[in-house]
């Protein structure tokens, strides 16, 4: 409308900082208040029965806005136009209240595809009729504001609702057509947006946005944006997550970025829809790189680096609400509606602000600590994987080759066989007995580790027979809460002894002076408590000349395996320890703990 058009205007100067122009509605008169005078304020006798109560909203606590929002089309032509001096006109009917409406319609951008035409007449079969008397009055005001502008100007461009147009249209060539009355209004405000409640502003994601207005500033091509700002999404996400995370960030790789992609697409698909929603995007990189990343999405994708501060009063921004300076909460409805808004729900614990943790942090008994039962049962089945493929390691050093005669012993031994092609003989493999069985194994997760990042140092022993004796270095946990009684750390290395025998702590054995570095410590504890031979080591590099005098010292060997033999997301989620103030919080850890 026409009291729109000095605010919106004025904001649309101030682009690329998003805004907003709001009009309060005004308040309608409660039950026996109506009189003669009440026609001032734009109502009538009609709006109330015989006894003088209204049946219009008695809740004075709403508004209506018009987004200022760079992607938003009507913002985009108007700002168009005033950079071009074409003369511009508010022709909407004033309300008050107003009363939005929207459809779900195709996916816009089929228009990069498909004519403008062809796009319209593919949708016009399914533009209903106006179904209330605010929404016929405003079809007839602005058909009736367009014959009286056809008197003064010979080329208009009129832009509207794809939902307006054919009935704007039918009323500007209808012969009985008639101008409605206007509501008296409030006149209109201009307010700052919080950046944090640009999702409810921004019909694009805020950092797409950004995308835009920063290819209209380089005057670069932005026909793909709204495509590939999903993949620069996914790649601020990644350097957002791992420098939250640092050395317990799983490796998003290429490979998997690829794979969020396909995910993405293929849900998109499911949806009905060309483009994907915000949901879309989150969900597939939670399922594809875990909640950590998912929650890197999120963050990402609200930043807009464009805005700044334009001195006006700031509001927040919900669904459908918003909150003044003034602690006043009004519901909204917005001029400019898109697509009905959908909600959806997805489970992510979000990060704790600042102040919750340090609650918890000043609420830690320091005398009550255990683990969590998830985490235990997942780090001791891959210590039995970890036996087991160190066994496979020794009995393959061992294997002996000797032609075939009668039996085929162990398996064909390819290599062998076509070495000796030309006398047509075939070798078999032969395997020794079970060297025995392993009881300690040392995984070593960040090597060379530097004691500055590993503060906490402990030996854990066992709650039940089916868990080791455990001994490791890590962060420190008093420096990460995730929830209350709740709190984080990362192994850089760890020793486990199984089945579990009770050991002195291995930081402060004397027997273990020798140790210069953290992963010495862990391997000289491991050979000296360690009944068997032999030592499974899982490091990233095999064991250098210190470490095998180490074990030489205690006659035992060492038997390698290398890191990279399991995934990155496997390991990643085993370096997570979660340390509980009591056995009490595990009735509700798992409210807390996410997988990173």
């Amino acid at each position: 409308p026409e009291s729109f058009q000095t605010d919106v205007e004025q904001a649309i100067l101030s682009l690329p900082t998003p805004s907003a122009v709001f009009q309060r509605d005004r308040p309608v008169p409660t039950a026996g208040q109506w009189s003669p005078e009440s026609d001032a304020n734009g109502f009538d006798e009609n709006d109330f029965d015989d006894e003088g109560n209204s049946d219009l909203d008695d809740d004075p606590s709403t508004a209506s806005f018009v987004p200022v929002d760079p992607c938003q089309p009507v913002i985009a032509a108007l700002r168009t136009a005033m950079g071009d001096r074409i003369p511009r006109r508010f022709i909407d009917l004033e309300t008050s209240p107003f009363v939005p409406h929207s459809r779900v319609l195709p996916d816009g951008y089929a228009l990069k595809q498909l004519s403008l035409e062809k796009f319209s007449a593919a949708v016009a079969p399914f533009v209903t009729a106006p179904d209330d008397q605010q929404w016929r009055d405003r079809i007839d005001f602005m058909a009736w504001q367009l014959r009286q502008l056809s008197v003064d100007f010979k080329n208009i461009l009129f832009v509207c609702s794809v939902l307006d147009w054919p009935w704007v249209r039918q009323a500007f060539q209808s012969k009985d057509l008639t101008c409605p009355t206007e509501s008296a209004v409030e006149p209109t405000e201009r307010v700052e947006v919080r950046p944090s409640s640009y999702y409810f502003l921004l019909g694009e994601l805020p950092l797409i946005t950004g995308l835009y207005e920063q290819a209209r500033a380089t005057l670069d091509d932005d026909a793909n944006l709204s495509i590939d700002g999903v993949k620069e999404l996914l790649l601020d996400a990644r350097d957002h997550y791992l420098a939250e995370y640092k050395n317990r960030a799983r490796k998003i790789t290429p490979n998997l970025l690829r794979q969020c992609l396909k995910y993405i697409r293929n849900l998109t698909l499911i949806e009905k829809r060309f483009s994907p929603q915000l949901i879309t995007i989150v969900t597939a990189a939670q399922q594809v790189a875990g909640d950590g990343y998912a929650l890197s999405v999120l963050e990402s994708a609200k930043k807009y680096p464009a805005a700044q501060s334009l001195g006006l009063p700031e509001i927040g921004m919900s669904i459908d609400q918003a909150a003044f300076p003034d602690g006043s909460v009004f519901d909204i409805n917005n001029r400019l509606p898109g697509p009905p808004r959908v909600i959806s729900e997805i489970k992510l614990i979000p990060k704790p602000d600042e102040s919750q943790t340090l609650d918890w942090q000043q609420k830690w008994n320091p005398y009550s600590q255990c683990s969590w039962p998830a985490e235990d049962n997942k780090i001791e089945n891959f210590r039995q994987t970890v036996f087991d493929r160190a066994q496979d390691v020794m009995g393959a050093d061992l294997a002996q080759t000797e032609k075939f005669t009668t039996s085929i012993k162990d398996g064909i031994d390819i290599r062998d066989t076509v070495r000796h092609w030309y006398d047509g003989d075939i070798y078999v493999k032969v395997l020794p007995p079970n060297q025995g069985r392993l009881d300690c194994a040392v995984m070593l997760f960040d090597s060379p580790a530097d004691p500055r990042d590993y503060a906490w140092r402990t030996t854990w022993f066992a709650e039940h027979k089916n868990e080791s004796t455990l001994a490791f270095f890590a962060t420190d946990f008093t420096q990460q809460p995730v929830g209350p009684g709740i709190c984080l750390a990362s192994y850089g290395g760890a020793m486990f002894l199984f089945p579990p025998v009770a050991i002195p702590d291995i930081w402060q054995d004397p027997r273990l002076e020798f140790a210069t570095t953290l992963e010495e410590q862990l391997i000289g504890a491991a050979c000296l408590h360690s009944n068997s031979p032999h030592i499974a080591l899982l490091s990233p590099k095999a064991p250098g000349y210190a470490w095998r005098q180490i074990a030489k010292k205690f006659k035992k060997k060492l038997v390698h395996l290398p890191l990279s033999r399991f995934s990155d997301e496997t390991v990643q989620q085993l370096r997570m320890v979660h340390v509980l103030n009591g056995k009490e919080v595990r009735s509700y850890a798992a409210d807390f703990i996410r997988r990173v």
